[in-house]
């Protein structure tokens, strides 16, 4: 069985924390860390960023601008480049802490 990854976030200033579950988190640290760059599926490879992206704007209301950027090469094209406008905080796991017996 597989462990769930599961990251804890809040909205600044003064946000609840919140949970998110396996790539949902993933998407939001991500963006966390690329900051005013943003992130695209391109450097950041994910099988669903458009399903993340509306995810975390239609569930917890995270505002993420989507930026359509050409790209070349032999299957040119567009891609989106997603650039989160909301502070947030990933808040780090607890430690574990073992007691003796």
């Amino acid at each position: 069985m597989t462990k769930r990854i599961i990251t804890t976030a809040r909205v600044l200033p003064d946000g609840k924390p919140f949970k998110l579950i396996g790539r949902y988190g993933w998407a939001l640290k991500n963006l966390v860390a690329a900051g005013k760059r943003g992130c695209t599926p391109i450097d950041h490879p994910g099988p669903r960023w458009s399903a993340y992206v509306h995810r975390l704007r239609k569930d917890y209301g995270i505002v993420i601008e989507t930026i359509n950027e050409a790209h070349d090469g032999p299957y040119y094209g567009s891609h989106a480049r997603y650039v989160l406008h909301t502070e947030v905080e990933i808040i780090p796991d607890a430690p574990v802490v073992q007691v003796a017996a």
